[in-house]
């Protein structure tokens, strides 16, 4: 009788940052090996400021969220009431949102750096620059760059936002290196002017 045995998926973006750590560690000199930035979270939202006069178009971020992350997408809602726009606070119809943790974060991160960005009309590649919090963010004007999606889940066009949330985000050196080092495609500098 032979042992029915489960392979488990690790996604190889994981396993090389398991061995990336160690190393930038000893070449940042850094303390402690927990030290390290890292990626805690993506968040992947859409917004929608015209979905307050079209739900349809509600359902077609929260689609396109749903083919390109695997997950269900939660509702966005207003922050604060906005009278010019006719938005009150707590509203559900701004946007969605969907947040990737663990091996589905890594494994995303693998498909948006090795098949989206490349695929982008006229990629330069990414801007360096991170927010205050140390946070990392990729704006996409088109959906149609992600295969998991069909032509006609592309007629309505809508951008997304892709947030690298980071832990230990002190240094923003650091954190470039990281991201480089997990594939993100910086665009190349010249007399530290971004082309």
């Amino acid at each position: 009788m032979s042992k029915n045995t489960i392979t488990v998926y690790v996604p190889a973006l994981k396993t090389h940052y398991k061995e990336l750590a160690p190393r930038l560690q000893k070449e940042l000199k850094l303390k402690n090996i927990n030290q390290v930035p890292k990626v805690r979270k993506v968040v992947v939202s859409v917004g929608l400021g015209k979905a307050k006069e079209d739900k349809r178009l509600l359902e077609i971020a929260s689609n396109t969220l749903r083919k390109v992350t695997g997950q269900e997408p939660t509702p966005a809602q207003a922050k604060k009431s906005i009278a010019t726009f006719k938005i009150r606070r707590g509203m559900n119809v701004i946007g969605a949102k969907v947040t990737l943790r663990g091996d589905k974060m890594y494994e995303f991160v693998e498909r948006l750096n090795m098949i989206v960005l490349p695929t982008v009309r006229d990629f330069h590649g990414t801007s360096p620059n991170l927010d205050n919090g140390g946070n990392y963010n990729i704006g996409i004007k088109e959906q149609s760059v992600f295969p998991e999606l069909s032509y006609a889940e592309t007629t309505t066009s809508h951008g997304l936002q892709v947030t690298f949330v980071m832990q230990n985000s002190d240094n923003h050196e650091h954190i470039r290196l990281v991201l480089k080092e997990l594939g993100v495609p910086f665009a190349k500098q010249e007399n530290n002017k971004e082309i």
